[in-house]
């Protein structure tokens, strides 16, 4: 296999969306909830923007949890959940075998808990193999400091830290890559804050001469 760039490109990777959803969410205290899943739907954009392939997973959805919050499941509408038993969901045969039949080894993670959902797979994803990127802004937990400990714990075992526009702007490069220019630009503009402004805001506001 070629050696992979320092830098991610959208065909070398495959994303892992884990339980985002309300009853989960309820509990999220490491920053406010509305970033993290907005910062959660940017990244599930930027998915689809850069075709992507992607697995989601659910747990408890019909006795606590509920199904995957709408704003995320209208980024990715084809998508359809994994639904499972244990915490872990690289120990669910089905979830883990989409993942497998990517055949990518770049694993980029999100989701509600950081403690727990997300960590788990993580560490499983590194024993067997994969070089996993953990999108720390997109992932909740259930208080600052159990979601630092959980990203550092994750860290120490070769994890990879990011952001969903970190994440955004490597696959995207340079903005004179016209075929994903408009799709990515749009991510930015609503989902990335005063950077997203200022770029709505050039394209009103400034015009060469």
């Amino acid at each position: 296999m070629a050696e992979l760039d320092v830098l991610l490109k959208p065909e070398e990777c495959v994303m892992l969306f884990v339980d985002f959803q309300a009853g989960l969410g309820f509990g999220v205290e490491s920053m406010p909830r509305q970033v993290v899943v907005n910062n959660a739907v940017a990244l599930a954009r930027t998915c689809a923007a850069f075709s992507v392939p992607a697995v989601m997973s659910t747990s408890a959805s019909r006795v606590y949890s509920g199904p995957v919050l709408p704003s995320l499941q209208e980024a990715l509408p084809s998508l359809k959940a994994f639904e499972r038993k244990n915490m872990n969901v690289w120990e669910d045969e089905s979830a883990r075998n989409a993942v497998l039949s990517t055949h990518r080894r770049r694993l980029i993670v999100a989701g509600f808990l950081t403690e727990a959902c997300v960590s788990f797979p993580v560490l499983s994803a590194l024993k067997d193999g994969f070089e996993v990127f953990v999108v720390a802004d997109a992932c909740g937990g259930l208080t600052a400091a159990g979601h630092e400990l959980a990203l550092r714990r994750m860290e120490q075992a070769g994890a990879r830290l990011t952001s969903w526009i970190q994440v955004l702007l490597e696959f995207q490069r340079d903005w004179t890559r016209r075929e994903t220019y408009e799709a990515a630009r749009a991510i930015v503009v609503a989902n990335g804050g005063g950077y997203g402004m200022g770029l709505a805001y050039a394209r009103e506001m400034i015009h060469p001469t």
